[in-house]
């Protein structure tokens, strides 16, 4: 019983909220050269952008008849150079929302990198 009022209420929530997309668009901007470029991220799987590996965890664009807004829960991770004969180590500089409507709301903050929401697919 408890089960099938929680599959309703899913539904429910999911037919109503807003759209849920498998990949994610983001534009990361490297500050040293000056070269942006998009990234698709499959959400879930990890992706590298420069030295940061990012992992897209859910991906939402408004409905249409709503005022435009993509938003991207992000976690990022930075793997700076190793010195030699050592492991890079992995550490986590970001997780969190971020917007396209207001990229500078919640940003990464990164001192080679920008990365912010463009589109979900």
């Amino acid at each position: 019983m408890i089960r099938t009022l929680v599959v309703a209420a899913t539904i429910l929530t999911l037919s109503v909220g807003p759209a849920f997309a498998q990949r994610a668009v983001v534009r990361g901007l490297d500050k040293i050269t000056g070269h942006a470029r998009d990234y698709t991220l499959t959400v879930g799987r990890a992706a590298r952008i420069g030295s940061l590996e990012v992992i897209a965890r859910s991906c939402s664009k408004a409905a249409p008849e709503e005022t435009p807004e993509v938003k991207i829960y992000v976690q990022v991770f930075d793997h700076p150079p190793a010195r030699e004969g050592e492991e890079s180590e992995r550490r986590e500089v970001f997780h969190g929302w971020i917007f396209a409507s207001s990229p500078a709301l919640n940003a990464l903050d990164h001192p080679t990198y920008d990365i912010w929401a463009v589109d979900c697919r």
